[in-house]
């Protein structure tokens, strides 16, 4: 049987456990011109709760009685005539919240799991990293030299993005919850500084970090913390709007910035960033985070959990600050 996690309701504020069912159905039919892939790894990102709205976004929401959303990882157990994917191939997509799934396999791609293990391939060198290469690199345009200031720098995300900007030669400022993630940031990572959002004034700790003001933000949070980095813009500086988690659960409208015209007067920009606009780019991206890897300057960490039935005690890890690096779930029996 498939072990499935369907959207029940859709919810208000944080998602409680009933917003979600588990059920099982018959593994799916391996149709011709299909492969049925056997589901390893799920990975848990903040998105998921945008996803589950009934409002207009970058991607159609998630309907009610659908699989959950999520990117996956697994191997190909049959295939029936695929003119691309055998038997063995492991592939990454989006399975969704499941054991299994039948797909013609449009949007997955084939891994080398002697190069990395499954897990880095839905973190580091999957959506994750994607977001943090092209959203530093092509909608940041950081220079060497510029001062980098993340949002939820210990994030799958931000951790990747921040160490991009190192490589690219930057001075880089994280802001992360706890003093633990914090030193993880600078020992580890090899940022510059980092700010304790849960025990320090952010908007003080960024003038003293960040004297000169700030060339790049790259904002994960919203809220108070992209009103407190608006405020230490450098002239011509570069916002870029990844995510706004401190939102996601508002029960409440949406905290927007109130220093916005700080944009005018430094001449700056702000700008969204949806990873899906860079999917021809995948391969280069992927190329690149890998041989940075290969060479030591770049680290990953994944947070693996462990069955479905698990699935909501991991996805509020996403918001309560106890996971560390990127969130994932073993769904494989």
């Amino acid at each position: 049987m498939n072990k499935q996690l369907l959207l029940a309701k859709r919810p208000i504020g944080l998602p409680d456990q009933d917003t979600w069912k588990q059920t099982s159905s018959p593994i799916p039919k391996c149709e011709e011109g299909q492969v049925l892939i056997e589901n390893h790894y799920i990975s848990l990102d903040p998105a998921m709760r945008g996803w589950m709205n009934n409002s207009k976004s970058y991607i159609p929401p998630v309907e009610i009685d659908a699989v959950m959303r999520a990117g996956s990882i697994g191997k190909v157990i049959e295939a029936n005539k695929h003119p691309h994917f055998k038997v063995g191939d492991v592939l990454s997509g989006w399975g969704g919240v499941q054991q299994y799934v039948a797909t013609e396999g449009n949007g997955y791609f084939k891994v080398d799991t002697s190069l990395a293990p499954m897990t880095t391939y839905i973190g580091t060198l999957g959506m994750p990293g994607m977001t943090a290469y092209f959203g530093i690199l092509e909608v940041g345009k950081i220079k060497e030299g510029e001062t980098v200031l993340i949002s939820g720098a210990a994030g799958a995300v931000g951790s990747v993005a921040g160490q991009v900007a190192k490589i690219k030669g930057c001075r880089v400022i994280g802001i992360a919850g706890g003093p633990e993630k914090c030193k993880y940031l600078v020992e580890e990572l090899g940022f510059d500084g980092a700010i304790d959002y849960k025990n320090e004034s952010v908007i003080r700790e960024i003038k003293k970090h960040c004297p000169d003001g700030v060339d790049v933000f790259f904002d994960n949070v919203g809220g108070e913390i992209l009103d407190a980095a608006l405020a230490r813009l450098r002239m011509h500086a570069r916002v870029v709007i990844c995510g706004a988690i401190s939102q996601y659960n508002n029960t409440t409208a949406i905290n927007g910035p109130s220093n916005y015209l700080s944009l005018l007067v430094n001449r700056a920009t702000m700008q969204g960033m949806v990873v899906f606009d860079y999917a021809s780019d995948y391969k280069k991206g992927a190329m690149q985070l890998g041989q940075w890897m290969m060479e030591g300057k770049l680290k990953t960490r994944e947070d693996v959990y462990e069955g479905i039935e698990n699935f909501y005690g991991t996805f509020c890890k996403l918001f309560n600050g106890e996971k560390k690096g990127k969130l994932v779930l073993k769904i494989k029996n």
